[in-house]
């Protein structure tokens, strides 16, 4: 969802007359697949998450398309007929793998289906999004490419845009004591900001228990979502630690507290480390989901932006020698912006605009685009 919106204010920026529409998928879905995905996604990699790997890491290396998940594209395709038919839309844009293999099966049923581009928002590429017949795939980084090519997507169909972020994350920070400030920080200490994913399933308490033996002086922050559950959890856990510590629920501004920020602690979700890296935020990332995140991780650690801690220990362990090193934090703050690919969004509403102008009306109108995410689609 946070892909769709940054890849949408960058085509208003460009195209102020622009219809854009942000679309929920999975409410074209069948309700018990809804049901199924969320509920069984979520307690599958809370509780045995090596099951959720296994089925991950075959599903990645299957050769045919299972029948469930055609039925579920064919459904899906079927249901969605309406909505395109209503708001015909010169783009479909899909910021997760589900929509994408929606949008592959739609063109396969409907002649007047307008083109697709997939924008991939991890760093690694699951068989899931690879259809031949989607138009264009924006990806993280030339690796990410590399597999696209090497599973038969031709090179013409790429653009490695990066992940596509707000653009408040890229605005320079000069006077970050000033923003301390304004946020009711201290000044005098650096601060470890703690995130724990937008499904509200990182390990906060847990690391809130390691920074408890951190000997350096820091403040915390932690963000800890929209689960009231979770906030109240974290909310006591806080109520034990010495070190000045601030909860908070879910905020629109996570740029200002990662620009006033020395580390981030952080499950490592595609869209969460691509904010930290174009915000020069250093990492420790935890509890890496099975598949993805795990494979997020390996490639910001391989590259020097990130430290991976795997266990309570570790954590308190690499925090302390990175607060007492601010070569080692400088170190990892510049492979960050070595990594980092501000104008992603950008990017990535440019390659929108040129497949737009292909299906664009008559002089005078203006392109209609829909993104759809995870749980939704950018059309237009």
């Amino acid at each position: 969802m946070s892909a769709a919106a940054a890849v949408r204010h960058a085509l208003v920026a460009r195209e102020p007359d622009i219809s854009t529409q942000v679309v929920d998928s999975y409410k074209y879905a069948a309700s018990m697949v809804s049901r199924v995905v969320s509920d069984g996604y979520i307690g599958m990699v809370k509780t045995i998450p090596q099951m959720y790997r296994y089925i991950y890491n075959r599903a990645e290396r299957a050769t045919e398309v299972g029948p469930f998940r055609t039925w579920i594209h064919q459904f899906s395709a079927t249901n969605i007929r309406p909505l395109m038919e209503r708001t015909k839309p010169d783009v479909v844009v899909c910021t997760h793998a589900f929509p994408s293999g929606v949008m592959a099966e739609y063109k396969r049923q409907f002649t007047d289906a307008p083109p697709v581009i997939g924008v991939v928002t991890d760093f690694a590429v699951h068989a899931f999004w690879v259809h031949d017949n989607i138009d264009c795939y924006a990806v993280a980084s030339e690796e990410t490419c590399a597999a696209l090519l090497q599973r038969g997507v031709a090179a013409e169909r790429v653009i490695v845009s990066g992940i596509p972020v707000g653009e408040q994350f890229a605005r320079p920070t000069s006077h970050r004591e000033e923003l301390k400030a304004a946020l009711g920080l201290p000044g005098d200490r650096p601060v470890v900001l703690l995130m724990g994913g937008g499904l509200g399933i990182g390990p906060l308490q847990m690391m809130l228990r390691a920074l408890r033996r951190v000997d350096a002086p820091f403040s915390a922050v932690v963000i800890a979502g929209k689960s009231k559950r979770q906030h109240q959890r974290v909310s006591e856990a806080a109520q034990l630690v010495e070190f000045p510590v601030r909860v908070l629920s879910f905020v629109e501004n996570v740029y200002d507290y990662m620009h006033c920020s020395d580390l981030l602690i952080s499950k490592p979700g595609g869209l969460t480390v691509s904010e930290a890296l174009v915000s020069g935020l250093p990492m420790v990332l935890v509890k890496p989901l099975p598949g993805q995140e795990e494979r997020n991780t390996r490639y910001l650690v391989d590259r020097g932006a990130a430290i991976r801690a795997r266990r309570e220990r570790d954590l308190t362990e690499i925090v302390n020698e990175l607060l007492a090193a601010n070569e080692k934090l400088s170190g990892m703050r510049a492979a960050g912006l070595a990594l980092a690919k501000p104008n992603a969004a950008g990017d990535v509403a440019d390659a929108i605009l040129r497949l737009a102008r292909v299906r664009k009306g008559p002089p005078g109108d203006s392109p209609v685009i829909r993104a759809v995410p995870a749980e939704g689609w950018v059309s237009g």
